[in-house]
């Protein structure tokens, strides 16, 4: 498996040994979230982003077989559970929605939403603080953030079949999108600053598996050191949210080569609101939902909306999160499924809220699990 030279120097070896039993994604109500500095141990956070990272992306071809399993793996499993455990992400594919469970490590899959949680599918029982899922037209990846690695999904005969496992994939890779322009999975490292990019191959094997590769992987040296929950494809850039250790949002763009990120733009932001989770736009306003401040308090997690990024730094933003009328807890990932918003929400007991937005208005808010 292809991956960066110096990320199993000494230094990192100790920070990933720190982390290995740390909480990096909120908690839910009986599990608090443990804090960067506890996450790195004793290593200088500073000294984090003087690592080298270099790039070997020559064998890239040579990786597409490698993780490959030798029988497809189906689970054809009901969930056991009847609430959801730190619901992080849901979207829709193939007519399915799915849902990452994060704290009780599994994918849940269904054909109906809002049908009980009992009558849906596990997709994966094998993760750790899954956070993520994302799909092309034939495979479908899963980020397994606590064990560093992605796993791939194809649909075989009508059942999902788990047919590769990439492994060191970063550094708690944390949110996966697919670019269906550049058609190539994008992975984020959420502590090394790294995106790997993913590639499915052309043409099936003899099994009828199509392997993934990793095309390359392009790092932001700025971010090395900082918990970036996600970042967004939108407009003419790819833009970063805050962490709560360097307080800015980072819009970055590919280089016209394709073999690095420029820095195009930074956009400083207040203490209150450093530890972000994700930045959306949706007609007129930027939002943005809101983990913690820059102390890693979540009773600052809220959701936020603006029309100009650079207004954030004077605190020029409206909080909308009483707009939703839900309980106190931490909102996380929303995604647009058939023109209706959904957002996954923790510590508390509304875990998947649905809500459309008209002329700029929250509106037909719906607690569905």
């Amino acid at each position: 498996m292809l991956v960066c030279k110096k990320i199993h120097c000494a230094a990192v070896f100790l920070f990933i040994i720190a982390a290995a039993s740390a909480l990096i994604c909120t908690a839910c109500q009986a599990q608090p979230e443990v804090s960067f500095a506890e996450l790195a141990g004793t290593k200088d956070i500073a000294e984090i982003g003087t690592e080298e990272n270099t790039i070997d992306n020559n064998s890239k071809q040579e990786q597409a077989m490698q993780g490959i399993l030798p029988q497809p793996v189906f689970i054809n499993t009901k969930n056991t559970y009847q609430t959801l455990n730190v619901a992080t992400y849901i979207t829709k594919i193939d007519d399915l929605y799915f849902i990452a469970d994060c704290y009780h490590n599994q994918i849940l899959y269904h054909n109906i939403l809002g049908d009980p949680l009992t009558e849906w599918q596990v997709l994966t029982d094998k993760v750790h603080y899954a956070h993520t899922i994302a799909a092309d037209e034939e495979v479908l990846l899963v980020d397994d953030t606590e064990n560093n690695r992605v796993l791939v999904f194809q649909n075989m005969n009508g059942q999902y079949a788990q047919t590769q496992t990439l492994e060191n994939i970063g550094l708690k890779p944390h949110y996966i999108q697919y670019d269906a322009q550049r058609n190539v999975f994008m992975v984020w490292s959420s502590i090394t600053g790294e995106m790997y990019f993913l590639k499915r191959a052309d043409t099936p094997d003899d099994m009828g598996i199509f392997p993934i590769y990793i095309e390359k992987i392009l790092k932001i040296e700025e971010l090395y050191g900082v918990y970036v929950r996600s970042f967004t494809i939108m407009e003419d850039g790819i833009y970063f949210v805050s962490g709560h250790n360097n307080q800015k949002i980072i819009k970055a763009k590919i280089s016209p080569d394709g073999n690095a990120f420029t820095i195009k733009a930074s956009y400083a932001v207040p203490d209150k609101i450093a530890g972000m989770v994700q930045l959306t736009k949706i007609d007129d306003y930027y939002y943005i939902t809101v983990s913690t401040d820059n102390q890693e308090n979540q009773e600052y997690a809220t959701i936020v909306r603006c029309k100009d990024l650079e207004a954030l730094e004077q605190g020029s933003y409206q909080d909308i999160y009483s707009s939703f009328g839900i309980s106190g807890g931490t909102p996380y990932y929303i995604t647009q499924i058939e023109g209706r918003y959904y957002m996954a929400h923790h510590r508390t007991n509304e875990n998947i809220i649905a809500f459309d937005i008209i002329d700029n208005e929250i509106r037909n808010v719906k607690v569905i699990y």
